[in-house]
Formats: structure tokens, sequence, C-alpha cells
């Protein structure tokens, strides 16, 4: 026989922190807004608290795995847990947390499980009152039915969902390491000339050709002279490739408008190595299922990157120039968040195979380079603090920020050799290929999850006998479990 939440559970509210109480230093604060669903607490922005309140939000602290869900406003319903790699914080008011009982045998991770379900969400959502936004109370939230599982039952299911989760969170954490090597190596080359000032530095100490070409290989591959020699002797094509590279780095530098850069580089403006496309004006009624997608605003990650939530069905017309695909460049144009975190953003467009096109919104641009190869140059420029600077600059609105027509059209940079462009090519595509298959690979894991959550819960599915095989292999325990 089934029994409500309030059973094993009960709802604490936040502390009621004021707006002079927030800083930029201190406890970071979880607010409605950092509870997205969908996984653990959002902290890509958040504020802090001050010292002197510390001593009265002591058990307003999270705790790991805590269970956290909007009680109001835009992620009314929405349930978040607490990573413990993330900092301890404070929990703002109506962010209820799950505060189990004693006497109760169900894990946190189970009741993680149950409130973000489908049916959690729709008890949620379905009962929220208020017009100018919904709101749930603690009550509500607690008279959330629990299934008539066994708690060891329910429990077991529960690791098995975390495991999947716990799969998907480390292909994000090694997309978000692959793309700091992508960016690493993009500083280094086109940004602080490193391979360039490592030549400079080795003729002006009186070295030869070799020199200041072994000095570039340092720079490059982040190696000493003494494994330099062991990767010659032990990978001969991969010291070939090496030495190729450090040799197409020029070794003194000129003058130009942008001040010093390498000898023998362009100055140039995007717009001569790029065609910019602005995408397609929408109305709300053209928002209808479709196999025709918008790439949104919402499609970008606060500071870049691509979002795969973002998406809306769109039954509208579009000029061929605003369809986009997958691995195509686009900036966001706008923004209303109130940091500008977005706008002046790039991101790489990830495919879908549930649409047959994407096209790109008005607050969206698409960068199509001349030369495919330059497409990885740009991403990489885009992200840059000086391309950052340059797009806040010509920034204007207060609610709602506008990114100006040719300000990315019209930013100069300094352009290296085709065989340089060609060479950081090839360094960065099978690091952003990589970060594709990852993605592809926790969708389908997102998938077999969705799929198995109300079979476990309900106890309509015995557990799994090969978790491990099931993870590595989500298509088809899929397949097997409907």
């Amino acid at each position: 026989m089934s029994a409500e939440l309030g059973h094993f559970a009960k709802v604490q509210g936040g502390f009621a922190f004021k707006s002079k109480d927030f800083g930029s230093e201190g406890i970071p604060v979880i607010k409605i807004a950092n509870v997205t669903g969908g996984g653990f607490v959002d902290l890509s922005s958040y504020e802090c608290i001050q010292p002197d309140l510390y001593p009265r939000i002591g058990q307003f602290l999270t705790e790991r795995d805590d269970v956290l869900i909007a009680m109001t406003g835009a992620n009314v319903g929405k349930v978040v847990r607490v990573n413990h790699e993330q900092p301890q914080c404070a929990i703002n008011q109506r962010v209820g947390r799950l505060q189990i009982k004693a006497h109760c045998e169900y894990s946190k991770d189970f009741f993680y499980y149950l409130t973000s379900s489908p049916a959690g969400y729709q008890h949620f959502v379905g009962a929220a009152y208020g017009s100018a936004q919904p709101n749930i109370s603690g009550a509500l939230i607690e008279r959330l039915q629990v299934p008539d599982i066994s708690p060891a039952s329910a429990n077991q299911a529960a690791s098995f969902l975390r495991q999947i989760d716990d799969k998907i969170h480390l292909n994000h954490q090694i997309n978000q390491t692959l793309e700091q090597m992508a960016q690493a190596i993009f500083k280094s080359w086109f940004v602080d000339f490193d391979p360039v000032k490592a030549k400079i530095a080795a003729l002006e100490g009186g070295g030869s050709e070799e020199d200041t070409l072994l000095a570039a290989m340092q720079a490059i591959s982040g190696k000493g002279e003494a494994e330099l020699t062991r990767l010659q002797t032990e990978q001969p094509e991969q010291y070939a490739k090496l030495r190729t590279t450090a040799e197409l780095f020029p070794s003194a530098m000129q003058d130009s408008e942008l001040g010093e850069i390498p000898e023998g580089w362009s100055v140039t403006r995007v717009n001569e190595i790029a065609e910019i496309v602005k995408g397609k004006s929408y109305k709300s009624a053209e928002l209808e299922p479709s196999q025709t997608a918008l790439v949104t605003l919402k499609s970008f990650n606060r500071g870049g990157g691509y979002r795969l939530d973002g998406l809306k069905e769109y039954t509208g017309k579009y000029k061929s120039q605003q369809e986009v695909m997958a691995g195509d460049l686009i900036i966001a144009y706008t923004d209303v968040t109130q940091a500008a975190d977005v706008i002046g953003k790039p991101a790489m467009v990830i495919g879908d195979e549930r649409y047959e096109h994407l096209v790109i919104s008005l607050d969206v641009a698409v960068i199509r380079p001349v030369d495919l190869a330059l497409k990885p140059y740009l991403y990489g420029l885009a992200k840059t603090d000086t391309f950052q600077y340059h797009t806040k600059a010509h920034t204007t609105g207060t609610t709602v920020l506008h990114l100006a027509k040719n300000a990315v059209p019209e930013y100069p940079l300094a352009l290296p050799s085709k065989a340089l462009i060609d060479a950081y090519a090839g360094q960065a595509t099978p690091l952003f290929t990589l970060i594709n298959e990852k993605v592809q690979e926790s969708r389908s894991l997102e998938s077999l999850r969705d799929t198995l959550l109300p079979k476990l819960l309900s106890g309509e599915l015995s557990m799994p006998s090969t978790i491990d095989q099931l993870v590595a292999e989500p298509q088809r325990a899929e397949r097997e479990v409907t």
C-alpha cells in the first residue's frame, strides 16, 4: 500500500535573505534560478552572502546529495540534487529541501528520482497556484505518493539510475576538459604567441636556427629537451609532426594596427574571411510540432557552448542560409541575463536526430568561414577575452541586450598563414569530434534513464542483472526494457 512522501520526509524552506545580504564573496546561495532540473544544482551564476550572516544560517547549509525543489517562478516543480564536488551553499527562500526522517529506509537518491519523475513533476505543477507566478507549498510536495515498493528494491533502482547520471556527468566534465584543451592551444598560438616568442628568445640568446626550432617545439608541446629527445627516438612520426608545426611560426614580430603581431601575419576582419547570417524572426503561432526546430537564445549555455534543450519546433518559412548543420559556429546576438552571460558568446551546433532541419532564430547569427579549416580558429577567437570585451562594448539595452549588427563582421584580427590555420584545425577538430561523441552517448544514456525511471520506481521492472553492460550499451538496453 502506497504512502505519502510526508510520511518519510519533510520539506524545509530556505532562509529569507534580503537583497542587502548578497555580495560577490562568501557562501554561494542557491536561488530558484539555480534549480533548473535535470541533474545537479546549476552554479554557473550565483551570488554570495556576507560573513555576518553565517551564525544564523547553519540549518540552511547544503549537505551531500540534498534534494532541492523550486517552489515558485518559472522553474516551479523542478528538482535538482547537490553535487559533492560543489561548494557548500546556503538555501534561499522558496527553495525546498527534503529532510529525510530518522525512521526512513529509502535513500536520498530514491527521493530524487521520485520527485524528478514525470509523475512527480505533474503532481507539483498540476496543483501550482498563483496568477502572477506559480507556487507550490511544502504540504503539496509532501502529498506526493510514494509507490508501493520495498526500500531495498527502491534503493537498488535508484543506485542504478545514479550510475547512469554519474556517467552523463562524467561525460560533461570530459567535454569541459576537451574544450579547455582546445582553447589553451588557441591562446598559446594565437593570443600569447608562445612559439614565436620562444624563437625570439632563443635568437636573442645567441642560439642557432635549430635552437629556435627546438625552443618553439618545447613551447608547443610543453616538453623539455630531454623529453623531446625521447620522443624523437620512441615516436619519430609524432616528433616530425611537432617539428613541422614549429616551422610554421615566424621568429620575429611586426607592428600593426592591433599592436605587435607575428611577422608575416595579416590584419583582416571577420567579414573578409567569413559570411555572417542573422536568423529568422518568428511568431508564437509558428511554434507548433514540426520536423524543423529553431536554434534559439536558449541554445546557449551561460558563458558559451551549446545547450541541447534550447530548440523550439517551428512551422514557418526561412531562408536556406538560415539553416544550420551540426558543427556550424553560431553567436548569440541578444541577451536577457543581467550579467550579459550569453550575448556575444559562441557555440558549435550539435545535431539532433529528431529534426530534419535546424534554423537559427533572430537572436542568433551563424558564421560560415570561406575555408572550413577556419571554423575551429574562429570559434577559439570568439572565446577570447578580447573578442568578448569587443562585443560588450557594442552591446546596447537594459532589460534586453542587443549586439550591434556590425560588431562581429567588423571585428579585426591577426590572421596566421593558411598552413598554421590547418595545423590548428588538425589539433582542435579531433577534440571537438570527441566532444560530439560524448554528447551523443549522454543523449542515449538520458533516453535509457527516462525509459527505465517509471518502470523501476513502480516495481514493474526488476533490476537489470548486468548494470555495467547496460550503462556501456544504452541503446541495446533501451530495446530490452521496452
